[in-house]
């Protein structure tokens, strides 16, 4: 099984540098079209932002020294 992921990140200046706060995959396969496999990484990360989002909301994200906790 072939998975493809995305992350959302606490924001900084330069894209992607920031520390991960969610993650997510979901799997492809072989028989997957471009199209496929390209909506299937949209879906996931059109959805993270907003659960980044709601885990500050919550006070569950912890930031320090560029690392990040983030509690259940």
């Amino acid at each position: 099984m072939t998975l493809i992921g995305a992350t959302a990140h606490t924001f900084t200046n330069g894209l992607d540098e920031g520390p991960t706060i969610t993650q997510d995959v979901t799997p492809v396969s072989h028989g997957d079209t471009p199209a496929t496999m390209a909506r299937r990484g949209s879906d996931l990360e059109s959805l993270l932002p907003s659960t980044a989002v709601r885990a500050h909301l919550n006070h569950r994200v912890i930031s320090d020294a560029g690392r990040t906790v983030v509690s259940d």
